[in-house]
């Protein structure tokens, strides 16, 4: 379908005689804030790196941005934006440094590099923060500058890792804001999060037990379906049954 920029069927990861990921299907669409959820060793990080092209499935398909996960992996790096817990930031280069290497890396040209760094710290109000060293600056100003340079290139889908890990609430929420401007613009956002509060903010949660997709739904239909109050009840419910930890 037009509207699909992920899909995967059947996929499996094995390690070995260890399964991480175990016959996962699922379709992201365009402009969702997709929710991959599950505890710690529950194998939702192998199948991020699956679908960023960074690992080879043992079995099973699947496509990000239209293209293959096993014979296009280069292209997908090239057309996805991804944000770890850790920024992927360098500490020891200014705050204009950081965005030139990025969109370098992405494949932006000087004159399209310099046009939308300008217009990134100025949407950040970063713009007396230019030669600023990134090692200096607040967690949450931190956070903020590696999500607008994981965006920078206009990517079809951007994948977060943990993303707002650390960080205090307040800043949580200034966070997922920026995500919400993101998605207004027709960019899919693919996170994973331990924070049950923030599962609710996403259009649709999937929540991973030993390496399986156990309940995939919009979170209004998930607390019903559990006959929960919160995300985080209907996690604990489903984590419960889980017999691997990390």
């Amino acid at each position: 379908m037009k509207d699909i920029v992920i899909s995967v069927r059947n996929l499996t990861k094995k390690f070995g005689s260890f399964t991480a990921v175990d016959n996962v299907s699922f379709d992201v669409r365009r402009g969702e804030i997709f929710g991959f959820l599950g505890a710690n060793g529950a194998g939702k990080t192998t199948a991020m790196r699956m679908l960023c092209g960074l690992s080879y499935p043992t079995s099973g398909s699947g496509s990000v941005a239209g293209y293959d996960i096993i014979s296009q992996s280069e292209e997908i790096k090239r057309h996805i934006g991804y944000m770890s817990q850790k920024f992927s930031l360098y500490n020891d280069l200014t705050v204009w440094e950081n965005i030139d290497l990025f969109a370098g890396i992405y494949g932006l040209g000087r004159a399209d590099t310099k046009e939308r760094a300008v217009k990134l710290l100025r949407r950040l109000n970063f713009e007396q923060e230019r030669d600023t060293l990134v090692g200096s600056l607040p967690l949450g100003w931190k956070q903020k500058l590696a999500f607008a340079i994981a965006t920078i290139h206009n990517p079809e889908v951007v994948f977060l890792d943990e993303p707002t890990g650390g960080v205090d609430p307040i800043t949580r929420r200034q966070f997922w804001e920026l995500i919400y401007e993101a998605t207004e613009r027709g960019t899919t956002i693919f996170v994973t999060t331990h924070y049950m509060d923030e599962a609710e903010y996403c259009s649709r949660v999937s929540i991973m037990v030993d390496g399986e997709v156990r309940a995939l739904d919009t979170p209004a239909h998930l607390k019903q379906q559990f006959a929960a109050s919160s995300m985080d009840e209907v996690f604990r419910t489903l984590a419960r049954g889980a017999t691997r930890g990390e």
